[in-house]
């Protein structure tokens, strides 16, 4: 039973040895150790602090990003627009511009082939024209070779050219 009832002189010794040891470290170990305590709590809360930071950075390029994205569809989509639009206007000038210019060929051609046709007709005329005269003139040769008949022949003609 000795273990259990401590003697009392062991137990000063234990209070002084205890009050010693309490008194060394108060003055040398704990302030030292409060004061990285100190200085390691000011670190974790600057960490959070500037992760807390970070993130609502983060959130901000995010959102900045998401914005810029956002509008950059817009004007790709504004430029395709335009475009599109574009292409459309070249390709409905070109059309009218192709349509005009068959309308012009079209024309030029029915007019050409309307001077050409004037100019046929014109051709057939002279040559019908020196046939018939040919032809009258051989056929008066041989009926007005007496100049009884020319006289008559020449005063039917003279009535005939005044009643046109």
């Amino acid at each position: 039973m000795d273990l259990l009832i401590p003697d009392i002189g062991l137990l000063f010794w234990m209070v002084v040895v205890f009050g010693l040891l309490y008194f060394i470290l108060q003055k040398f170990a704990w302030k030292p150790i409060t004061e990285s305590l100190k200085e390691r709590e000011d670190d974790i809360q600057k960490a959070l602090d500037m992760a807390e930071k970070t993130r609502t950075e983060m959130a901000k390029l995010q959102a900045d990003n998401q914005k810029l994205l956002a509008e950059a569809r817009a004007e790709r989509d504004a430029i395709l627009r335009s475009a599109k639009e574009t292409s459309d206007r070249i390709i409905a000038e070109a059309r009218d511009k192709a349509s005009e210019e068959g309308k012009h060929i079209i024309e030029k051609a029915r007019e050409e082939l309307q001077s050409e046709r004037q100019a046929m007709v014109a051709q057939v005329k002279r040559e019908v024209i020196d046939l018939s005269l040919d032809i009258a003139e051989k056929v008066l040769r041989k009926e007005l070779s007496d100049k009884k008949s020319q006289e008559e022949l020449v005063k039917s003609l003279v009535a005939e050219s005044r009643l046109n």
